[in-house]
């Protein structure tokens, strides 16, 4: 017998090549699951949501901003240089200061030049020239303006301080000689809570009414769709107007801080309820809606505890998108003088200083409060949109 292999055959040029591994197979370890996947799978849904919302920078960085700006309505008073009503009478209109460090070939530190003052009798333009002389540091953890934090207790702690005897108008002065970068702070506080208050009151309307329209339907659904219709036939704007006006005049800026709040979460509940009903609507069909009613679950716990829950993250971001449209509609009812007035200061109050084109046209500085609308609508924006592409972590 012959103990020769025969030749191996030629390889066929035709036929793909293909690697197989000659390993013994292995069940149970084609079972385990690498700690990667072990860990996606896992994961909960808001898990897998902060995962994707960590992929849109855009978003993130919104969120940091949003932070930052809803951190400082609560140390107001701290941040602010100046008392809310704090004036400094020679110095009306005056331009913002601009921040130095070195002063003749020397680092000083951050200080500004003190302001000279003459008026011009052909234009009668307040004009402020530096005095080069007149160098005055700033000071850091300091003592300034008294205030009442909160209206709780006294204080008189700044962040930054002008000099002794010197000024600091980072952003300008007003009519009255008031610091505007004072004032935007102290505005702040008002214009943010406003958007945040509303939208609760918003969201208590819209989830309540849009989950018994969406889960018994018949005619409960039909009367609230027809209310949804009424509201969303009137332009936004002149109902806001009516209503704001509707306002007693001898109410106090509390009473009407409070009523133009529920004026905005009152009108932009709609769109909010009717995506409450279209999911809903969907979700009830399900089986696990459908076991929960066979195991004797009322209605209350099924939408609170299952239906809901099942689309949070879409409400989330449908709050973020809602937000800055109370802050706008509040902006613009102070702007035309029939929301918030005076002594209460917001974005919108600040800005009625403008309406005057001809004051504007000299001192531009005053329409420094639509800087931080434009920021908080852009980043409530980019914010909805991270929470909303997050939302659905599946896809």
């Amino acid at each position: 017998m012959n103990d020769r292999q025969p030749p191996p055959a030629a390889p066929d040029p035709d036929r793909l090549p293909h690697y197989v591994s000659d390993a013994p197979f292995d069940r149970r370890a084609s079972d385990r699951l690498t700690p990667e996947l072990e860990r996606y799978y896992r994961a909960s849904q808001w898990t897998m949501m902060w995962w994707k919302f960590r992929r849109h920078r855009l978003a993130l960085i919104s969120g940091f901003i949003l932070a930052v700006m809803y951190g400082s309505i609560l140390v107001s008073e701290f941040l602010a240089p100046y008392s809310l009503h704090t004036r400094n009478t020679e110095f009306i209109y005056a331009p913002p200061q601009a921040i130095h460090l070195f002063h003749d070939g020397r680092f000083v530190g951050p200080f500004v030049y003190g302001m000279d003052y003459r008026l011009d009798m052909d234009t009668l333009k307040r004009e402020y020239t530096d005095n080069p002389t007149q160098v005055q540091p700033l000071r850091f953890f300091c003592t300034g303006d008294p205030y009442h934090y909160m209206g709780l207790f006294a204080g008189n702690m700044h962040l930054v301080c002008p000099a002794e005897g010197g000024t600091l108008f980072l952003l300008g002065t007003d009519r009255l000689g008031r610091d505007m970068l004072s004032r935007i702070i102290y505005g702040g506080r008002i214009s943010l809570t406003i958007g945040f208050i509303g939208i609760v009151l918003s969201f208590a309307i819209g989830i309540t009414l849009g989950g018994l329209a969406g889960y018994y339907g018949g005619w409960i659904d039909s009367v609230v769709q027809r209310a949804i219709e009424v509201l969303q036939s009137f332009p936004k704007l002149p109902l806001w107007l009516a209503l704001s006006a509707a306002l007693p005049v001898a109410w106090s800026p509390l009473y009407v801080y409070f009523g133009i709040t529920i004026i905005l979460g009152l009108l932009t509940w709609t769109g909010l309820a009717r995506a409450v009903r279209s999911k809903l609507l969907a979700l009830r069909e399900e089986d696990f809606c459908t076991a929960a009613v066979l195991m004797g679950a009322k209605p209350k716990r099924i939408i609170g505890r299952h239906l809901l829950p099942s689309f949070m993250s879409h409400l989330i971001a449908v709050a973020t998108l809602n937000i800055p449209e109370m802050i706008l509609g509040e902006t613009a009812l102070s702007f035309l003088g029939l929301g918030l007035r005076p002594p209460i200061t917001s974005w919108g109050v600040l800005l009625t200083e403008a309406q005057n084109i001809n004051v504007v046209a000299l001192y531009p500085w005053l329409m420094f409060p639509a800087l931080p609308v434009i920021i908080i609508v852009l980043a409530f924006n980019f914010l909805g949109d991270g929470l909303r592409d997050a939302a659905d972590p599946y896809k």
